[in-house]
């Protein structure tokens, strides 16, 4: 369980819980501060010896250049010639190697370090310059709400009016602040996701390059090093939607925080002071407590809170309420006071005090008190429907899109004007005018206004085109699960809509995985397509922070629904399927197989110092995908086989940025295993002698041994017996299908990298080596 979202709401409430989530956040961002400056005082030290050891070899290669051997007698022989040429050529390979190490030593001052100081100082530091602002704020608020609350009711009405002006807004004042420090806090986890990995990453990028000698080294490393750039990147997109959901959401919350109360089981909750009687002649005291209320089963609780001390001072306190009554100021010298009394004490109510009227009026509301507050219902009317209209005004504009624009690179990408948007809908959506509408031919409609007209129908459904209802159900398989049970829970849960609505994002869906064929003009690949509609067709009923972070897994199912339409749409899921909720039988990070493509290898990037990656083309003889769109990364929701490169570069670092020009690259992603990764030991590791380290090595997942240059694996491993620890379904007559704990026999390494050769009941045939476990 990682870190909670921190919900703008509860910074009304201010709630102990709240208090220990954002302390939760400080606590990792300081890890994160810490883990930084160690890694700046490593990366000078590196920088050091990296100068030391240049300082060194030029040293060594000024005596290679400056030694010469005499002859004797007035020629050389040939032989002697070139023996003294060597020396020569020695001492200028050391200098130009030199050369390139002191351009690497200011690689990692450019891309490792002076990166990380920047997001220390600018982010970091930020952040704490916030907590000191929040920090001070939240002392001032409640030590002036204290000492307000403190005012006797005596005082002159404009007196009491001028305090309660001050108190208001200064804790309008301190809302703000803790607003903007909650969306400060989040930002910067998310953020030290890419800003903290990807200068290592460009570290890591020009290290490979200057050591020719480690070229094997670096193509073994290859794969996890483009999949890690293609994971930074879609975390910067995914970084960039979000944020500007959750500053969306934060407005609103800012303009009417009261409208965006998060739904939970309490009906009232919030802090009251609590008058404590004590024994004359001490008088009473006020202590601050959170307390919350359940009306169904009348459950008051109370918990003494200061937040001075930043925690509990006393223990829970629960009790069922008989009654509440409102306390007039002529009985108590006090405002906002009313009084509760419990079953267990009967006679005996207990005083507490609200922050303002129009907060104890809400809790007198809730407890059911002598005074009530009318509660004003909005009732947003809106006239979008699934009705015969809304398939015509769906099926028009993709007809539209269809034969005018579906190359527009951008498609649905590219927003139209907001009035000509309205007025399109508006046409549209009456059924007077709506035939009349001729999208295909007319000029007066451009193809990114029918576009966003289209998406905003769909968004202003009174319920989204998935449901409430099985919105978390469709969550769930994006988030665990194989490619392949994904499909299947997916497959099911499409079938459970409502009949209109399943009609309908047929027709959706059908129309996208056409927009997806044309990627290479488009630039709109199923990934982009997922990004786009993921919120248009899948949205929670209730709007919080954490479900904005569920945005990725909307767009995984959208992907889902495009790759696989005519499975999911045209055939009938399997009757014995279990419900999502009760997938649990399924493994929850069981890895792609690897694809089984003979004769490629990857070339070795080329040694460059500009921190660009570049590639070769492919060794194998067969051509690329046809169909595979160029430009941008294709979707990660399913399985990829193995990529094949275009002759053009598969991506080049743009300062530090990735840009991908492939979209087959995603193949490395959906292909990595979902065990545990190796060390970097095991990437260099020369056969080892023991047979038990070699196992071990070799049964968390396979690699070539770049000492060799084999592709087989250690011969003493062979011949073992293997567990498997996630199903597989056999895509090829070569291949075998079991389920979990099957027991191979005989087995064997294959020739194809990843893939071993096993026998299961009499069979004998290929199983992917990262679905089972040697015994």
């Amino acid at each position: 369980m990682g870190l909670q979202p921190l919900e703008f709401s509860d910074c009304y409430l201010d709630s102990p819980w709240f208090r220990e989530r954002v302390r939760a956040h400080e606590a990792e961002l300081e890890k994160t501060n810490k883990f930084i400056k160690e890694l700046l005082k490593d990366g000078k030290n590196l920088i050091a010896a990296t100068k030391n050891l240049s300082a060194a070899q030029r040293k060594f290669a000024h005596s290679l250049r400056d030694f010469k051997f005499e002859f004797i007698g007035d020629a050389e022989t040939d032989d002697e010639r070139y023996i003294d040429a060597s020396l020569h050529e020695f001492s200028n390979f050391l200098k130009n190697l030199e050369e390139q190490r002191e351009i690497l030593a200011l690689s990692v001052t450019e891309t490792l370090i002076k990166p990380l100081e920047r997001f220390r100082k600018e982010q970091l530091g930020a952040v704490k310059e916030e907590k000191k602002k929040f920090d001070k704020e939240t002392e001032k608020n409640y030590s002036l709400l204290e000492k307000h609350l403190n005012l006797s009711a005596k005082k002159k009405e404009l007196q009491l009016q001028e305090a309660d002006n001050l108190v208001e807004q200064n804790r309008k004042h301190f809302y703000e602040l803790s607003l903007e420090y909650v969306c400060k806090l989040q930002e910067i986890q998310e953020r030290k996701k890419f800003e903290c990995v990807e200068p290592v990453l460009s570290f890591f990028q020009g290290l490979f390059t200057f050591y020719h000698q480690g070229y094997e080294l670096a193509k073994d490393f290859n794969h996890y090093k483009m999949a890690l750039q293609i994971n930074i990147q879609n975390t910067r997109n995914r970084f960039e939607g979000t944020r500007s959901e959750v500053e969306e959401l934060m407005n609103k919350i800012r303009r009417n925080p009261q409208e965006h109360k998060r739904a939970n089981h309490f009906t009232m909750e919030g802090y009251l002071y609590v008058q404590e009687k004590r024994p004359a002649p001490f008088g009473s005291s006020w202590v601050k407590h959170y307390c919350m209320y359940r009306k169904e089963t009348k459950k008051f609780t109370m918990i003494p809170f200061e937040h001075r001390s930043g925690g509990k001072v006393g223990d829970e306190e629960l009790f069922v309420l008989t009654y509440c009554t409102k306390r007039n100021i002529d009985t108590i010298d006090r405002r906002f006071c009313f009084d509760l009394e419990a079953s267990d004490r009967p006679g005996v109510p207990v005083t507490m005090q609200a922050f303002s009227e129009e907060d104890r009026k809400l809790w007198m509301e809730a407890l059911d008190g002598k005074e009530a507050v009318t509660v004003i219902l909005k009732i947003v009317f809106n006239s979008a429907q699934l009705d015969k209209i809304g398939f015509t005004i769906i099926k028009k504009c993709i007809s539209a899109v269809e034969t005018r624009g579906i190359n527009d690179q951008g498609l649905y990408r590219v927003v139209g004007v907001s009035s000509k948007v309205q007025r399109l809908l508006s046409l549209l959506m009456d059924a007077k005018t709506c035939n009349e509408v001729d999208l295909e031919n007319s000029v007066d409609w451009e193809v990114k206004t029918i576009t966003s007209a289209m998406k905003q129908y769909l968004r202003s459904l009174p319920e989204p085109l998935m449901t409430y209802e099985l919105h978390g159900e469709f969550i769930v398989p994006a988030k665990s699960g194989s490619p392949e049970s994904r499909v299947s829970a997916v497959h099911f849960l499409v079938h459970k809509l409502p009949e209109k609505n399943k009609e309908m994002l047929e027709i959706l869906v059908k129309h996208l995985a056409n927009v997806s064929k044309h990627a290479k003009k488009n630039l709109m690949t199923v990934a982009n397509l997922g990004v786009v509609f993921g919120p248009t067709l899948m949205r929670p009923q209730e709007e919080t922070v954490a479900a904005i972070m569920d945005l990725k897994f909307q767009n995984i199912v959208v992907e889902i629904l495009i790759e696989n339409h005519e499975k999911i749409f045209k055939t009938l899921p399997d009757a014995t399927f279990p419900e999502p909720i009760s997938m649990s039988v399924s493994p929850p990070n069981a890895p792609p197989r690897q694809s089984r493509r003979q004769g490629q290898r990857i070339k070795r990037p080329l040694a460059v110092y500009n921190l660009c990656l570049e590639l070769d083309d492919a060794d194998s003889h067969s051509s690329p995908r046809e169909g595979t769109p160029t430009g941008s990364i294709d979707s990660l929701s399913s399985q990829s086989p193995t990529p094949t490169f275009s002759s053009s570069p598969p991506g080049l670092l743009d300062g530090n940025h990735l840009i991908m020009d492939s979209g087959d690259l995603a193949g490395w992603a959906t292909n990595l295993p979902g065990q545990s990764r190796p060390s970097m030991v095991s990437w260099m590791n020369i056969p080892s002698t023991n047979p038990t380290a070699t196992d071990t090595a070799l049964s968390t997942f396979f690699f070539p041994n770049p000492a060799t240059g084999s592709d087989r694996a250690v011969e003493s491993a062979t011949h073992r017996k293997a567990r498997a620890v996630y199903p597989c379904e056999a895509e090829h007559s070569s291949e075998l299908s079991f389920q979990i704990g099957a027991i191979f026999e005989d087995v064997q390494f294959s020739r194809e990298p990843g893939w071993l050769e096993g026998t299961l009941n009499g069979k004998r045939g290929l199983i992917p080596q990262n679905y089972v476990q040697f015994l």
